[in-house]
């Protein structure tokens, strides 16, 4: 499988070096706007040969990309960039006849005159828009395959098919333990990310009211962790899981919740009062003349990159699934989940626990793909595909999941 992976940060150095240890891919193009990111992530490889290579690429233009992948005679685009880049990459794939593996989708917009009642544009509106299109070209989007959503969502369509009969309720929950040393305010994932996703309302899914929005941060609510973590507060957050799970698995309710903690609650909403979560350029005062920049931007750029933080990172990470209904009859609860520990991840990959935690579900996925175990036409999520193959290759690649009864 020759794969173009673009964006080299964090989670796309991590799908090398998870990649690295694998015979599928054939060749991989690692692809960054700043070339010397993506030099240095095939470098860091030590890999003889040339099965990894470096080049510069804008995710923004569209036909640049496209001419990239029929010049490399690429299978597949893994798109590792932030949402922004979503669509001119997801629009670059199809026009190019290749598969496609997102880890986050197309960005959602908050209705007009309601946004904590109505969902206005939902989490990949854009890329389902595109699904006859897609079907029609023979290739497989797959959208959502990180860990969160991603796994998640395999987890998902696991206890459908194989732990209960009748499904209540489906909640992900997202929580971990981990510290950085030296820094008040020092996010393990994208800043820019996580002020997207934990500002805009949350999007609750409901079967006989269909998706609709709520305040950010509410419905809090205590999720006692596994393997050490232990009890975290969690609220209710915009995640993709809410609008994929229920296409395809049937259940009366689909939630995200994410464990954020009071103080970093009270600084996103902070940020949020002072306009500095915006995307909107401003004018600033600049050398010689006034520039346009996004607070937004300018938030990541003053914060460290989460990528850098392993070597000062303790703790662990848990992404799960939390499924309530019934089997043969009888009431179940259960937790699945995934855990990884940072001074494991950085002693086998040197990276840090959630990065590498995001990028070896992409990796799975596309080996499953390129062995013919996962197969599909058209814009799918993960749980539109069999859970078993993936649930098993995750375990080959020497990162266990887990499955808790509840009460």
């Amino acid at each position: 499988m020759r794969v173009l992976l673009v964006g080299a940060g964090g989670v796309g150095t991590a799908v090398t070096r998870i990649a690295a240890r694998r015979d599928f891919p054939t060749r991989m193009v690692v692809a960054d706007y700043d070339l010397t990111r993506a030099e240095a992530a095939v470098a860091a490889l030590k890999e003889p040969g040339e099965r990894f290579s470096a080049r510069r690429l804008d995710a923004s233009d569209e036909e640049g990309v496209r001419r990239l992948l029929a010049e490399e005679g690429c299978d597949v685009l893994l798109n590792a960039t932030d949402p922004r880049f979503v669509m001119p990459l997801f629009r670059a794939a199809l026009a190019a006849g290749v598969h496609y593996l997102d880890m986050a989708m197309s960005l959602s917009a908050p209705h007009a005159e309601r946004p904590y009642e109505e969902c206005g544009v939902k989490l990949g509106d854009g890329q389902f828009e595109l699904a006859d299109r897609w079907a029609d070209s023979g290739r497989l989007a797959l959208v959502g395959m990180g860990v969160e959503p991603g796994l998640s969502d395999v987890f998902a369509r696991y206890a459908a098919d194989e732990l209960f009969d009748d499904i209540e309720e489906i909640g992900v929950r997202d929580g971990a333990n981990l510290t950085v040393e030296g820094y008040d305010f020092a996010p393990s994932f994208s800043i820019w990310t996580t002020i997207e996703e934990c500002l805009n309302p949350p999007v609750v899914y409901e079967k006989d009211r269909g998706w609709f929005t709520t305040e950010p941060f509410s419905e809090p609510e205590v999720f006692d962790f596994p393997e050490g973590i232990g009890p975290v507060e969690c609220v209710n957050v915009e995640h993709e899981e809410v609008l994929l799970i229920p296409r395809w698995v049937d259940a009366r309710r689909v939630t995200f919740k994410y464990g954020l903690g009071d103080d970093f609650i009270a600084k996103l909403k902070t940020l949020h009062a002072l306009g500095l979560d915006s995307t909107a350029k401003v004018t600033v005062p600049g050398e010689g003349r006034p520039v346009g920049v996004s607070p937004r931007d300018v938030v990541a750029a003053c914060l460290p990159d989460p990528a850098t933080l392993g070597e000062r990172m303790t703790g662990k990470t848990c992404a799960g699934t939390w499924v309530k209904g019934t089997k043969d009859g009888a009431p179940r609860e259960v937790y699945l989940y995934h855990v990884v520990d940072n001074q494991w991840s950085m002693r086998e990959y040197d990276s840090q626990a959630v990065v590498w935690q995001t990028a070896v579900n992409p990796v799975v996925a596309l080996e499953l793909i390129a062995t013919g175990a996962w197969s599909g036409q058209g814009v799918l999520g993960p749980e539109a595909l069999p859970p078993r193959p993936f649930l098993d290759l995750l375990v080959e690649y020497g990162s266990p999941w887990g499955l808790r009864e509840q009460g």
